[in-house]
């Protein structure tokens, strides 16, 4: 079933702060409670990486705390540290059978919620980033390949005309990089779509890539992307959670651009902002505020799949806090001229990274 409509969220920079105390259903990764009435209960079970990655995860929690702000919602969250203890978690929130909705973040879930939902149908479930067949799951997945795109046109603008900045500055060899957590279907889409939006520039520009195989492996990132400016990249895109601030930390280093993610990351990593032309933000935060403002207004939709892009303001470009106004506004009226090819369906975009 497709979800007819949308909810929006409506003043997303309005945040309720959380105030925490230790406690939860697991032996592993940590856990904190927010209570705030006697309302909703809502249990977020983050994806690797955890809080703090300035990332897919504090996107999620965005949505949450949007949802705080707005309803009398208790709510508690944990952090596993390996995709093996997904289970453990979904289980242990579903038996405890104190929560009207238990919200999944990020695909490597799909596998263990698949097992865990047919247990307990009496129980409500989101997830974020996959779609999993059952009727208590309610499942949003993104057009990252649109995100990705439009990013990868601006990469691909930068480094065919070249762009010099105060600290970073393009060189004339046409490369740019990609550098992904885990190479899994969900992160190839981010790739197909930056390689392809690149081409769509120039299809003589070289596109490198590298999968760091972990979300939250900082060091590894600054290797990955290193090595791709060290080659001549003049921009690096990632898509790897934690591990991207090691891209940021690479691009510092090396005097060259880098593209965030889920986030506007150079407000997110300030202290690179002087490198990161803009970011990819996937608005998850407005996923998780939908799926938790349904089960609060009774529209539960259990078995329902809702795919958010460009056209339903999931995914938008932001432009870099220090950067946004060094990039020519001729850059930034092509990026408007192909979201609206894009939104259209003139442009279509490969979400395999072989097809580009």
């Amino acid at each position: 079933m497709e979800r007819r409509t949308f909810l929006r969220a409506v003043g997303l920079s309005t945040i309720a702060g959380l105030a925490g105390c230790t406690g939860g259903p697991t032996e592993s990764g940590s856990t904190t409670t927010t209570t705030n009435g006697s309302g909703t209960s809502v249990a977020m079970v983050y994806a690797t990486g955890g809080l703090g990655d300035g990332s897919f995860n504090d996107q999620a929690q965005t949505g949450l705390e949007q949802a705080e702000g707005e309803f009398d919602i208790n709510s508690e969250h944990s952090q596993p540290g390996r995709t093996s203890e997904f289970k453990q978690h979904q289980s242990q929130y579903a038996q405890q059978g104190d929560w009207d909705l238990i919200s999944c973040i990020g695909s490597l879930q799909h596998d263990a919620l698949a097992e865990v939902a047919p247990e307990y149908p009496d129980q409500k479930f989101m997830v974020v980033d996959t779609k999993v067949d059952a009727d208590n799951v309610e499942s949003y997945q993104f057009r990252e390949e649109q995100g990705s795109f439009q990013v990868g046109y601006l990469a691909g603008l930068v480094t065919t005309k070249g762009l010099s900045t105060a600290n970073a500055e393009s060189t004339d060899q046409k490369k740019v990089g990609f550098v992904g957590g885990s190479k899994i279907p969900l992160i190839e889409k981010f790739e197909a779509g930056y390689r392809a939006g690149v081409k769509h520039v120039d299809s003589s520009i070289t596109v490198s890539s590298k999968y760091a195989g972990s979300f939250n492996d900082i060091a590894k990132g600054k290797e990955a992307a290193l090595s791709q400016y060290n080659s001549g990249a003049d921009v690096v895109y990632h898509a790897a959670g934690n591990t991207g601030t090691g891209v940021f930390k690479a691009a510092k280093e090396a005097g060259r651009f880098a593209l965030g993610v889920d986030k506007d990351q150079s407000k997110t990593a300030p202290k690179y902002a002087d490198y990161i032309l803009a970011s990819m933000v996937k608005h998850v935060d407005i996923a998780v505020y939908d799926g938790i403002s349904n089960v609060v207004n009774d529209e539960f939709e259990g078995g329902s799949a809702t795919t958010l892009g460009l056209e339903k303001d999931g995914l938008e470009t932001v432009y870099g806090d220090t950067l946004g106004s060094e990039i020519p506004d001729s850059f930034k009226s092509e990026l408007e001229s192909t979201k609206s090819k894009l939104t259209a369906g003139d442009i279509s975009v490969p979400t395999d990274p072989s097809n580009v």
